[in-house]
């Protein structure tokens, strides 16, 4: 019997051996859709039979028994996919259960866990923390994708008593999910996903929650802006409490300093006669415009591109056509974003190129039809 599930031929495999997987959520069934694809042997445990039994069902894995433990032998790598607040209780159990195993988890705060484990006594030798920056709005089996971690980062947490024997077994991991390894020190991580991830998620959520107070009506007016400022509001409320709580150390002077600068904006509209108003809310403004050049973009570079809003219409094959144009006319579409209008049967395609072609792009996607504002 083949308890990896179905192999796919010709793709080399860095993974070898029996992979156990504890946690049947989005990432953890997410894993195992990607291993067990490629022949690896993958089980599964969870807490929860129906979680348990649905990936299994979807082909993240097998339930663990002891038919496959006679068969196959103990796993050699163990990844721990449960909530933040059981992680290092899963990980210690699973050190002393396994012992020639190396054991790494996916939960996104890294330095809560590791010094509890140590306070605990536990040898962390064969411990190899790791974050994969990726996930879905919604989590559960039901959600998982085996490409969810292609191209994304996987952040591994090392210390100097971590052997290269089982750092390469967590680096083999992320490459073979198609993800770019990358070593961080536990607290490095834990402060640069508070801003990047954890701040963003709690504006998110309260932006999104001023809009329970809004008639029904003003919200028909919504668009791309307050669309793309809330994606992320439609999160697991119980999982982010729990990341929030093990991060708040470093999220707490964030949203301190986030707060002040709310106040300044709100300060300076109440009052917009006043001397400084105005060059407050300039300030802000382009502080954030410098904020946003910041970010990596394509290939992790930070060149602005131009963008141009073409007028779609809402039927098939009109992106296709689109796409075909830009190719004709030997324009790379650096970016592209989907935006719909609220009642008209049109949508609008945020296409992103090199700023010395915008003029060129604009002109030729017009001579086709295109109607671009």
């Amino acid at each position: 019997m083949n308890y990896g599930g179905s192999a796919v031929t010709g793709l080399a495999n860095r993974v070898t051996g029996h992979v156990h997987i504890i946690g049947a959520g989005l990432l953890g069934a997410s894993i195992g859709l990607n291993l067990t694809q490629k022949g690896t042997v993958v089980t599964l445990a969870d807490n929860s039979p129906t979680a348990l039994a649905l990936a299994s069902d979807y082909g993240a894995g097998t339930p663990l028994t002891d038919e496959i433990l006679s068969a196959v032998g103990g796993p050699q790598l163990v990844i721990v996919a449960t909530p933040p607040e059981t992680v290092a209780t899963v990980v210690a159990a699973a050190l002393k259960t396994w012992p020639k195993a190396v054991v790494t988890d996916v939960a996104s705060v890294k330095l809560p866990a590791l010094r509890e484990l140590r306070a605990a006594g536990i040898d962390t030798t064969r411990y190899v923390g790791s974050h994969p920056m990726a996930g879905r709005e919604k989590g559960s089996a039901v959600m998982a994708r085996a490409d969810l971690f292609v191209g994304r980062p996987w952040v591994i947490c090392r210390d100097q008593e971590t052997p290269a024997a089982a750092l390469n077994a967590v680096e083999a991991l992320a490459i073979e999910l198609g993800a770019v390894p990358t070593e961080w020190e536990p607290q490095e991580h834990d402060a640069a996903v508070a801003m990047v991830s954890h701040l963003p998620q709690i504006v998110a959520s309260v932006l999104a929650a001023q809009l329970n107070k809004a008639q029904a009506r003003n919200l028909n007016l919504s668009g791309g802006g307050v669309r793309d400022t809330t994606r992320i509001a439609k999160s697991d409320p119980e999982l982010w409490v729990q990341i929030l709580g093990a991060n708040h150390a470093e999220i707490a002077p964030l949203l301190r300093g986030f707060a002040e600068d709310l106040e300044t904006v709100a300060t300076a509209i109440e009052n917009p006669d006043q001397r400084g108003s105005r060059s407050a809310l300039a300030d802000l403004i382009d502080a954030g415009n410098r904020g946003v050049e910041r970010l990596p973009g394509k290939h992790g570079s930070t060149l602005a591109f131009a963008n141009l809003q073409v007028i779609v219409a809402d039927s098939p094959g009109q992106l296709a056509r689109l796409l075909t144009d830009l190719e004709e006319l030997k324009i790379n579409m650096e970016d592209l974003r989907l935006e719909h209008s609220p009642g008209a049967e049109i949508g609008f395609a945020n296409v992103a190129v090199l700023p010395e072609v915008a003029d060129r792009a604009r002109t030729a996607l017009g001579e086709r039809g295109w109607r671009i504002l």
